[in-house]
């Protein structure tokens, strides 16, 4: 079950994303000219967003690929180019609408995106091959975290791709610089969080026990520094 900090750092996040973050998102992930930090955070955003793609087999046909945290829906549109069946879903309705409406746009071949808004972890979505969750944790602590992938494994069969804001000398000091600007202007705060205590966490975790961490990687780019981890059932260390 969600823990009380799980749930509450969720309802901030669906209150920042849903109301106060939807046109800077749509700026963001999108042509249209942005800031030299935004610049930064979208190139650091794309270059994670295709590490991620490039985890995923090239050939998703007949596969079910869960995009917790979908945002706008990029990285659901090349999962389902690739021939997947997506279920897309994130807490901002306002997201979801941005995302429908960039995907009926492209053609999507044999694959095919349910859009939803909710909670990725409801086990009414039903089971999947793949879960990618793309900078979807970067808000919660550790054991939340930990928490949230016990939740999924439980309904996913081969592996499951997610980031998570490494605890690095950089990135504390943007967290702490970001405190300085009006609450108004703030995405609820990254929590960074030590590689070594989560992987710790997820050893420790008995549903995780059929899991094992495979490939890792850090993305910085400016003022955008997130790190890939990919758990795979059945793999040996």
């Amino acid at each position: 079950m969600p823990t009380p900090s799980y749930q509450k750092r969720r309802g901030q996040l669906e209150t920042y994303f849903d109301r106060t973050a939807v046109d800077a998102w749509k700026k963001l992930t999108s042509d249209t000219p942005v800031g030299r930090v935004r610049a930064t955070v979208r190139a650091g955003r794309e270059e994670m967003r295709q590490n991620l793609l490039d985890w995923l087999p090239d050939d998703l046909s007949g596969k079910w690929l869960l995009d917790a945290g979908c945002g706008t829906g990029m990285l659901s549109v090349a999962a389902a180019q690739r021939g997947a069946q997506v279920v897309a879903i994130d807490l901002a309705g306002n997201l979801v609408d941005m995302a429908r409406e960039r995907a009926e746009a492209e053609d999507l071949g044999e694959g095919r995106i349910d859009f939803r808004v909710g909670d990725f972890l409801n086990p009414e979505l039903g089971e999947f091959d793949y879960v990618v969750a793309m900078d979807s944790f970067i808000h919660y602590k550790a054991h939340d975290i930990v928490g949230v992938l016990a939740g999924l494994t439980s309904r996913t069969h081969a592996a499951i791709l997610f980031t998570f804001a490494p605890r690095t000398p950089a990135l504390s000091v943007m967290h702490a610089v970001g405190k300085l600007f009006p609450k108004s202007d703030r995405s609820p705060a990254i929590e960074p969080v030590a590689e070594k205590k989560l992987l710790r966490l997820i050893g420790e975790e008995p549903s995780l026990d059929e899991w094992r961490a495979e490939r890792t990687r850090r993305i910085s780019r400016g003022f955008y520094t997130s790190q890939a981890l990919e758990l795979k059932r059945g793999s040996s260390a």
